[in-house]
């Protein structure tokens, strides 16, 4: 298929294309798929930009990681007899650098069109992805655990480096691969994920509140081992010679 692009930041000089042509935005939204890849901070903007340009029975599409806001950003700014497709790839640049056949991909289908069955079932039989058909709320609920906690403990072990890399186990080298798969995400990433997530906040905590005890239990127990540990040496004492 043809694919048209646009982006308000200009070309860099070796940017892969894929066989993309660069045109305007207004070129872009005449397109009968229109796909918007922008973080959520923008996704307002940008829908208020394409809106009037849109053509009946286009399919707009967002691939970020929330869904829950982003459709509500496009229910309340398209126009009537556009349709919507909520979709996340469970993948980036990193998971996919071998293809992306067999990876997931979650997709919150507009319930009264039928261009995003289509494009799910594209997804499933032409790209060979594992289609997850399921709602803006139930995938925000398990991405703010699954996508949360991942790009939590990767932030903090990345502000611990250097880590050891010569003396190490199988599973914390697994552990690292899964850290150098987020490392280099944009910012915008870890905020939407962070922040745009209605639940993320909740995982944090309970997060936190965990490792807290076991902190606590960590160092009670150290208490307790110094307390009942006897000394090293004791005297003999005794009244005479």
């Amino acid at each position: 298929m043809a694919l048209r692009v646009y982006d308000p930041r200009p070309a860099e000089a070796d940017s892969q294309t894929y066989g993309a042509v660069r045109t305007d935005l207004i070129a872009a939204a005449r397109c009968s798929v229109v796909i918007l890849a922008v973080p959520v901070s923008r996704l307002s903007d940008v829908v208020a930009d394409i809106a009037p340009h849109l053509r009946s029975g286009t399919l707009v599409v967002d691939v970020g990681s929330v869904k829950m806001i982003p459709v509500e950003i496009m229910r309340a700014g398209l126009p009537a007899g556009v349709e919507i497709l909520g979709t996340h790839p469970l993948f980036g640049p990193q998971s996919a650098v071998g293809g992306i056949a067999g990876l997931k991909i979650a997709v919150c289908p507009d319930t009264t069109g039928r261009h995003g069955r289509r494009a799910a079932a594209f997804l499933r039989t032409v790209l060979k992805l594992k289609v997850i058909v399921t709602t803006p709320e139930a995938h925000d609920r398990e991405a703010a655990a699954v996508q949360g906690l991942t790009h939590l403990i990767a932030r903090v072990l990345v502000a611990m480096e250097p880590l050891p890399t010569h003396m190490t186990t199988r599973s914390f080298s697994l552990l690292m691969q899964a850290v150098d798969m987020v490392r280099h995400d944009a910012p915008e990433v870890f905020e939407a994920i962070e922040r745009s997530y209605p639940f993320a906040a909740d995982v944090r905590q309970r997060f936190f509140k965990l490792a807290a005890q076991v902190e606590a239990d960590l160092a009670r127990r150290n208490l307790s081992a110094a307390v009942e540990q006897p000394p090293l040496m004791t005297a003999r004492t005794s009244a005479g010679p």
